[in-house]
């Protein structure tokens, strides 16, 4: 009976591998991409500067495991974003949804743009409506209605949420969804 215990307890052989799904993370510059990125790595907060070119993140999650590239939102860097679209099975677009009017176009511009580029108009995306702990936030309705995704996105998969690097589980609450989004290759479009 013991050995019956001890083959139970230590022999299982190690967990099945995750899956890797690579996905490209795009924003204006101040949007916090680099922040939320860094907290769901469990990096520390302290000295966070702007992506200045692009860099690669292993984000971990019980069920999957992100390769999320994550290109700079300067204007000298967004011309070269198209670039670094082959071969990502989603986008993470990062939004801040306490910015000016002015930025919360050019946002709505770039997400309008990376909806329907050829390379990702197929693809799931996860739009992250984030500062929402800033008391000029917009809610996750007002940028639904302000960027004109039931429209746009119709037919696509999405998932709209508000973000913030204060509500951390919130925000994997979120990448959960688009997890999910990934997973199901073969369902309906679908929008949350």
């Amino acid at each position: 009976m013991d050995y019956l215990c001890f083959r139970a307890l230590c022999c299982k052989g190690p967990p099945p591998p995750r899956p890797e799904y690579d996905v490209v993370c795009i924003g204006l510059t101040g949007a916090g991409k680099t922040s939320l990125l860094s907290r769901l790595c469990s990096e520390g907060s302290d000295g966070i500067v702007p992506t200045t070119g692009f860099s690669i993140k292993a984000v971990p999650f019980p069920n999957a495991i992100l390769n999320v590239k994550e290109l700079g939102g300067a204007d000298n860097i967004k011309k070269y974003w198209s670039r670094y679209y082959q071969g990502s099975q989603g986008v993470v677009f990062v939004l801040d949804s306490a910015s000016s009017d002015e930025e919360l176009e050019a946002a709505r511009n770039e997400l309008h743009s990376a909806l329907q580029h050829p390379q990702l108009c197929t693809l799931p995306f996860l739009i992250l409506a984030n500062h929402q702990d800033k008391p000029a936030a917009r809610t996750t309705n007002q940028v639904k209605k302000y960027f004109e995704l039931e429209p746009l996105a119709r037919g696509k998969r999405w998932v709209l949420e508000g973000s913030s690097t204060d509500n951390l589980e919130a925000v994997k609450e979120s990448f959960g969804q688009f997890i999910s989004l990934l997973e199901d290759k073969d369902t309906e479009p679908a929008r949350i």
